[in-house]
């Protein structure tokens, strides 16, 4: 018989889910409150990122805590009045980012990262969306030989290691690349595996008509309504109850108020980032996805325009919006490219759902027949969508997943 499941998230993991089970037989409802990509999948720097085998850490270094304790950086900001409930998971996420523990989980993460290029293929391929891929790399430049010289380093140790391909950059090839580009840059280095996307809403929308054509369908609900129904699964959805054998959990930062309702504690926490799109004076022309290394701000040449990212706000999910990061971003961008006006109405912004390993859950649910989970992508939510996706559908048909997923267990936080 035809197994059916529900998938709870339309972001790029539930939609890349839903797509790798109906290929595999199942009939697949996905499920949202909202259209498909508008959520965490809407807002980020739109890579692929296939050098990515090194999860972001928790600084290890006093020196920089002090500095980011004055919290007027661009590539960190916190809510002081959220520490509190975060203080928790910030002292695990240090723990883990500790030299040793982290290479160790750098190591276990890797064949999620080694694989995301080529599951996206196979997904751009069948969804037709080659128009919104480039497959030339992105680049991050450096103000001072310090950072030039540790990053080179880094750079050659990952190529030795895990096999990922850079370019050494000195300042006269920044200038080749991008020419509108002035500062004090005196290096660069490109990473020449990754691709880039120039709409990431875009690319998920494509991966879901993909999987409607493929006989999937979407359902509007809650996945807070979610219950035991007999031996499978019940929702409800504006058109009436949805019912399904089985039941994946792709909610991304919403994940652990959901799955605590069903008596399991996940520390899961956000970070929240920020974006907004502007045009460019004149007939200046940003060639690259670019990162500005020492003051932590992403300049991306997206369809709607240049796209700014900013780094990680440590505040709580549903707290106002604090863009300050993003003006403190703008007004350095602007000495460094010729950014024009504003060309979105308001700032967007986004939570990411980061474990205090690093590390994605994937896999089944300890306590419940036939509930799955795949959530905790952090910042690498975009580039490992189709991997994970493959990987959980494998599990769920009973066949063996294509890559070891034993270090993403949810059972090392809910034995």
């Amino acid at each position: 018989m035809t197994k059916s499941v529900i998938v709870l998230g339309a972001g790029i993991v539930g939609v890349s889910t839903a797509i790798h089970l109906q290929r595999r037989g199942c009939q697949v409802t996905l499920l949202d409150r909202k259209a498909a990509g508008t959520e965490t999948s809407f807002g980020n720097a739109g890579l692929i990122q296939r050098e990515g085998v090194v999860p972001y850490g928790f600084p290890q270094q006093l020196g920089l805590l002090v500095r980011y304790a004055f919290n007027n950086r661009i590539d960190a900001h916190y809510h002081l009045k959220a520490l509190p409930q975060q203080v928790a998971f910030l002292a695990r996420y240090w723990w883990n980012s500790n030299a040793k523990r982290h290479e160790m989980i750098s190591r276990a993460y890797a064949p999620l990262i080694e694989h995301s290029i080529s599951e996206h293929r196979d997904l751009i391929e069948a969804s037709g969306a080659e128009s919104l891929i480039r497959k030339d790399g992105w680049m991050e430049i450096y103000r001072t030989p310090g950072k030039r010289d540790a990053e080179f380093a880094e750079a050659e140790r990952l190529q030795k290691e895990f096999g990922v391909s850079y370019e050494p950059l000195d300042s006269a090839a920044i200038a080749r690349l991008e020419p509108d580009i002035t500062g004090d840059f005196i290096g660069g280095l490109r990473w020449r595996d990754p691709w880039s996307v120039l709409d990431p809403h875009g690319l998920t929308m494509a991966y879901r008509n993909y999987f409607e054509r493929l006989g999937g369908s979407f359902a509007t609900g809650d996945a807070n309504s979610l219950g035991r129904f007999g031996s499978g699964w019940k929702v409800a959805t504006t058109d009436g109850a949805l019912e399904a054998d089985d039941v994946v959990l792709a909610l991304g930062p919403w994940a652990a108020v959901a799955t605590r309702r069903l008596g399991y504690s996940f520390p899961l926490g956000v970070k929240r980032g920020y974006h907004m799109h502007y045009s460019a004076k004149g007939n200046a022309v940003l060639n690259n996805w670019t990162l500005d290394a020492e003051k932590g701000y992403f300049l991306a040449p997206m369809n709607r325009g240049i796209r700014l990212t900013t780094g990680a706000e440590f505040a709580s999910m549903d707290a106002p919006k604090t863009p300050v990061q993003l003006d403190r971003a703008e007004k350095m961008a602007r000495t460094v490219f010729p950014l024009g006006q504003r060309l979105d109405p308001e700032p967007w912004m986004g939570a990411r759902p980061c474990t205090p390993d690093m590390m994605p859950i994937i896999g089944k649910a300890p306590r419940h027949e036939g509930m799955w989970f795949a959530f905790g992508h952090a910042h690498h939510g975009l580039t490992l969508g189709p991997v994970t996706g493959r990987v959980l559908a494998e599990l769920i048909t009973e066949d063996k997943p294509f890559i070891d997923i034993s270090a993403y267990s949810p059972q090392r936080f809910n034995p």
